[in-house]
């Protein structure tokens, strides 16, 4: 796949959206004693985030209370999580994880990887926007205090947003990966500056021509090259980079897969992907799924998940009895 192939969501507008109607909808679902959790799936998520927000004011204008603030007040668990989290615009839900992450007791270092690996400039400018909005924090100053070496280093040039876009210079990418390639065998502090700031400011188009060209210097693959030369979240981050610079879809199918079978259900983590990518690139990243492991994604949530919990997880992932 390369960066123009198409990539397509599950989630799309509903059409015939009627928002005052879905806020009195929800209203009734959420008022007494319980809750009708699955009037709340069926709405909230069979709407793209822009009818969400335009059903939220609705809800204030018509009932005069705030939708997240009832839906926080009456859900709990996991539940809870995802229907607070389709709430929030894509920045606004970004800057959420990040503050969680780093806030919490220790920094939850793989929510940052991630994000900050994968997001473009666009989506990371917006966050930063987000994120001192949200809580009046910079979020590049929150990154350098609570992460530290050249794990830091990388979050802070990939959180400036200044990566190179569409352009390429085939007789540099030979230069950059001799510089990787060096990088690998000395690994001085600033062999790994070097290695980063070729990985965080260069074109995705570029990076491809780049490990084209390191796979033709050292015979070896750059991500087992990295995976030999470096250890740690440093290392996470280095390879989380190139996987999403040859196919994103693939990486964030790769951290789910990683998440479910190797975490015992990481929810968190579940939860972030399927909410943050369900209108850039779900159902292609349930495609690879597929494609890499043999079992589809919609099998697996549904094996380790359950009750409104799997119902709303699984209506994200759009998926159907064929996928079981």
């Amino acid at each position: 796949m390369f960066c123009g192939d198409y990539v397509q969501g599950t989630i799309f507008p509903a059409p015939n959206f009627n928002p005052v109607a879905d806020a009195q909808m929800l209203a009734g679902a959420l008022q007494g004693f319980g809750c009708d959790k699955d009037t709340l799936v069926a709405v909230l998520t069979q709407r793209s985030t822009a009818q969400r927000l335009t059903i939220a004011e609705a809800y204030q204008s018509v009932l005069g209370r705030d939708l997240i603030g009832d839906l926080r007040e009456k859900l709990s668990d996991h539940f809870k999580d995802v229907m607070v989290g389709l709430m929030y615009p894509p920045p606004s839900y970004d800057a959420h994880e990040l503050w969680h992450a780093m806030k919490g007791a220790g920094t939850e270092e793989n929510c940052l990887i991630d994000i900050l690996a994968s997001r473009t400039n666009g989506e990371i400018f917006q966050m930063r926007e987000a994120y001192y909005l949200q809580y009046g924090s910079n979020l590049q100053e929150d990154i350098y205090s609570e992460t530290s070496g050249h794990f830091r280093d990388t979050l802070m040039n990939l959180v400036q947003g200044t990566r190179e876009e569409g352009y390429t210079d085939p007789a540099m990418a030979a230069q950059d990966a001799m510089v990787l390639w060096e990088a690998c065998q000395q690994k001085t502090g600033e062999h790994k500056t070097m290695l980063q700031m070729i990985l965080c400011n260069k074109s995705y188009q570029q990076l491809w021509l780049v490990f084209q060209e390191f796979q033709n210097i050292s015979g070896q693959d750059i991500v087992d090259a990295i995976n030999e030369c470096y250890d740690g979240y440093f290392q996470e981050l280095l390879v989380a980079i190139v996987l999403c610079v040859r196919d994103k879809p693939a990486y964030f199918a790769y951290r789910l897969y990683s998440a479910i079978h190797d975490f015992g259900f990481h929810n968190k983590t579940v939860i972030r992907i399927l909410i943050a990518r369900s209108e850039i690139d779900l159902m292609t990243i349930r495609k690879r799924y597929k494609e890499r492991y043999g079992k589809s994604l919609f099998h697996d949530i549904k094996n380790f998940a359950s009750g409104h919990y799997e119902k709303a997880l699984l209506a994200i992932c759009a998926g159907d009895a064929e996928d079981y």
